[in-house]
């Protein structure tokens, strides 16, 4: 097969294949970019690899940063663009099912490619346009097929992740794993225990953003990998009610998780001690646990003024998840309501802690907090206008009581 017109991503790195030919090398565009060139889908990173290696590559090219040199791969800059280049290479065995003991740079692509996780992923494209092909991967892609290269126990040996990663191409495109592919993950699930759960993390959540997010939960589910997840493994059940959800994807990765977390009946109490276990960063818990108490509240009522007040932009959030819940959102209007509230944050009263010790004549403590919390909420309630005068008044009253 040839591409009878190159992408435009692919023309502008064609003058740095150039160079690497004309210095007596092979190169050729390969990975997923590839993949998604054939499936006619946009394409996000150009990745070249070369007989040459690392060595021979800066030679080459005057401006270069060894990202990788250790695995192959140099970075070549460019006056407009920057490209990867990755030596053709062999791996030895792998001790943590993620990492290669030993990489040899080798001068052959079909080496190179036999290492490539899935038939998918393990073209090559000339300068000119011709692919090659040497697992049959066409095939699989006109099959809409998933399908390891060679031996897919080894493959999975080699990086455990891959399975996840697999699982991920489920539900970004729509494709099915080959059976053996599928025994292998089945048989092999258990290795996900050897990998770190940050990068766990980053293909689940991609999964959970595919237009196929069905497909892939229930092979989540059937291949058992799911009980390889921190906080998963006795949530089967809840992951196949979350996967019958209707189809539109999620627009963000906290809307996924948050809708995700609620399916699995978790408390809003549980969501950050939860999250915590997939070492995500504490903004990301927080805007977790706060869009699951906002769907929590909202799946039973309509947003009042101080549920208005504490989710801020993340109601409506709320409001765009609410079709999971087969529940109406209602954004433009709970955009009005919130752009109509009085204040936004507690610094926008107008009154603070020192305009109270003052009128008080009282010592700080915790009245304080609370005196300001009863006027913060009488002001977004429009109970009171937020006017110093007023809420001085309002404060000196409510001390009393």
């Amino acid at each position: 097969m040839k591409l009878t017109i190159l992408p435009e991503e692919f023309r502008q790195a064609l003058p740095v294949m150039e160079q690497i030919e004309t210095a007596g090398y092979e190169a050729y565009f390969v990975g997923g970019s590839v993949r998604d060139v054939l499936l006619g889908h946009p394409i996000h990173d150009v990745d070249i690899a070369t007989s040459a290696f690392p060595a021979e590559i800066k030679e080459i090219f005057p401006r270069t940063v060894d990202v990788g040199i250790e695995h192959g791969t140099v970075l070549v800059l460019t006056e407009d663009s920057q490209y990867e280049i990755t030596t053709f290479r062999t791996e030895s065995t792998y001790q943590d099912f993620r990492r290669p003991d030993q990489v040899s740079f080798v001068r052959s692509l079909e080496e190179d490619l036999k290492r490539r996780d899935f038939t998918i992923n393990a073209f090559a494209v000339q300068d000119d346009g011709n692919v090659i092909d040497l697992f049959e991967g066409l095939a699989d892609l006109a099959n809409k097929t998933l399908r390891a290269v060679g031996n897919p126990h080894e493959r999975f040996h080699e990086d455990a992740l891959r399975m996840m990663r697999g699982l991920r191409f489920v539900s970004q495109l729509g494709f099915s794993f080959e059976e053996e592919t599928f025994e292998a993950i089945l048989e092999n699930h258990a290795l996900l225990g050897k990998i770190s759960v940050e990068r766990i993390f980053i293909e689940f959540t991609k999964l959970l953003l595919g237009d196929y997010r069905k497909a892939a939960i229930e092979q989540f589910v059937a291949t058992e990998c799911y009980q390889y997840c921190p906080g998963f493994r006795d949530k089967g059940a809840n992951l196949l009610t979350f996967a019958a959800l209707p189809t539109p994807a999620f627009t963000s990765e906290a809307a996924a998780w948050a809708v995700l977390l609620d399916h699995l009946g978790l408390a809003v109490e549980e969501v950050s001690p939860f999250l915590r276990q997939w070492k995500v960063s504490n903004e990301f818990r927080r805007e977790c646990r706060e869009l699951v108490w906002g769907i929590k509240r909202r799946k039973e009522n309509l947003f009042t003024a101080m549920d208005l007040y504490r989710l801020q932009e993340h109601a409506l959030t709320v409001e765009e998840v609410l079709p999971y819940y087969d529940q109406a959102g209602q954004v433009g209007v709970t955009k009005e309501a919130l752009d109509a509230l009085p204040i936004h944050q507690l610094s926008e009263l107008a009154v603070n802690g020192n305009d109270l010790l003052q009128a008080t004549g009282r010592k700080p403590g915790p009245w304080l907090k609370e005196v300001l919390s009863y006027l913060e909420q009488a002001v977004v309630e429009k109970r009171s206008e937020n006017d110093k005068t007023t809420l001085l008044r309002l404060a000196m009253a409510y001390t009393k009581e």
